[in-house]
C-alpha cells in the first residue's frame, strides 16, 4: 500500500510524511511539480538534504525550465513505488500538486501529447508568447468551442493542452474533462488530508514567506537568473520566483514582492483545499495545532484500516 499525505502548502505534509516513514520503515516520493527542479530550493520550501531523515525521491531531478508533466510523473512515481516495495520498504507519497498525486495512484491513460516536448505545444507556446494567452484561446474557440467554454481565456497552459489533444489525438478536452471524475484508482493507496483552519494557515504561510526571505530567497532567484534560468523563474507557476524577478525588473519593490508571494501562496492553498475537498477518499486529519504526535497517531490509525473516510 502507498501511504499518501496531501494538504495545502504549510500544512505540515513534509514533516508528517517523514514521521510516518520513520515509524513504518518507509521512503518518500514527493509529488510537487516545482520541487523536481534543481536549485529551486528556498522558494519551493524543499527540505534541505541534510534535514531529510529518510530517503526522498522526486526532488532535484531536472534543471529549472525543463519540460515535465503529470504523465511523466506517473511513470516515475510508479517505478519508485515498485522499487521501494521490492526492497521491503513502505512507499509514502507526499505532496501538494493534486494532479500529480492522482496521476500516480489513479488510472489516467495519458495521450502521447501529454509527454514532455512536442511541436504542437511549442508552436502554441510561441504564439502565446508573441500575441498573448487570449490569442491561443481564440484559436481554440474557433476549432473546439465546447472546450473553450470550460477554459478561461487567460489559462494559456490549459488552452494549449486542449489544442494538443485536438491536433494529436483528435480528442476534445471538454469531453475528456467530463470523464475525469470517473477515473478509477489503480494503485493500492490510502489518503490522509491535513486540514488547517484558514486563519492559522494564512499565518503559517506569511511566516514561511518571511523565513524564505531571511534564508536567502532573493539571492537564490538572482543566482538562477544569472545561470540562465530566468524563464523558469518567471513561469506562471513559479510562486516566489516570478515575484522576486519582477522586483529585479523594477516592476515592484522587494517588500511588495514579499506581499505578492504571500497573497499568491494563500490563493494556491485555497485551490489545493478545493481540490481535495472534492475527493471523498481523503481522510481528514485536523493539523491546526501542529501536534504531530497526535497527527501521526491518527494517520497511522487510518492507514491501518481502522479509520473511516470523511469523518
Amino acid at each position: 500500500m502507498v501511504l499518501t499525505v496531501v494538504g495545502p502548502t504549510a500544512s505540515g505534509k513534509s514533516e508528517l510524511a517523514m514521521r510516518i516513514a520513520e515509524h513504518v520503515d518507509g521512503e518518500i516520493v514527493s509529488a510537487d511539480s516545482m520541487q523536481i527542479y534543481r536549485g529551486m530550493d528556498i522558494g519551493t520550501a524543499k527540505i534541505p538534504a541534510d534535514e531529510r531523515r529518510v530517503p526522498h525521491f522526486g526532488l532535484d531531478i531536472l534543471d529549472p525550465g525543463m519540460p515535465y508533466s503529470a504523465a511523466l510523473f506517473q511513470d516515475y512515481a510508479r517505478a519508485c513505488f515498485a522499487n521501494i516495495s521490492a526492497r521491503g520498504k513502505t512507499p509514502i507519497l507526499a505532496g501538494g500538486t493534486g494532479f500529480y498525486v492522482r496521476a500516480a495512484i489513479d488510472g489516467y491513460d495519458f495521450a502521447p501529447g501529454e509527454q514532455s516536448g512536442n511541436p504542437v505545444r511549442e508552436r502554441y507556446a510561441a504564439l502565446a508568447d508573441a500575441q498573448g494567452a487570449e490569442t491561443v484561446w481564440e484559436v481554440l474557440r474557433q476549432r473546439d468551442p465546447a472546450s473553450a467554454d470550460v477554459i478561461h481565456p487567460h489559462n494559456v497552459k490549459r488552452a494549449i493542452r486542449a489544442l494538443e489533444m485536438l491536433e494529436i489525438d483528435g480528442a476534445s478536452y471538454a469531453e475528456r474533462a467530463r470523464r475525469l471524475s470517473n477515473i478509477p484508482q489503480v494503485v493500492d493507496a490510502r489518503i490522509v488530508y491535513l486540514h488547517v483552519d484558514a486563519d492559522v494557515l494564512h499565518d503559517r504561510i506569511d511566516a514561511r514567506v518571511d523565513a524564505m526571505f531571511e534564508a536567502g530567497l532573493v539571492e537564490e532567484v538572482r543566482g538562477l537568473c544569472e545561470r540562465g534560468f530566468r524563464e523558469a523563474c518567471t513561469a506562471r507557476g513559479a510562486i516566489g520566483y516570478k515575484e522576486v524577478a519582477a522586483a529585479f525588473d523594477g516592476d515592484c519593490t522587494l517588500a511588495e514582492a514579499r506581499e505578492a508571494i504571500k497573497t499568491a501562496s494563500r490563493r494556491y492553498a485555497k485551490r489545493q483545499r478545493s481540490w481535495w475537498r472534492r475527493d471523498a477518499r481523503a481522510h481528514v486529519v485536523d493539523a491546526t495545532d501542529a501536534d504531530f504526535e497526535r497527527i501521526l497517531e491518527e494517520a497511522l490509525h487510518f492507514f491501518a484500516g481502522e479509520g473511516e473516510v470523511r469523518p
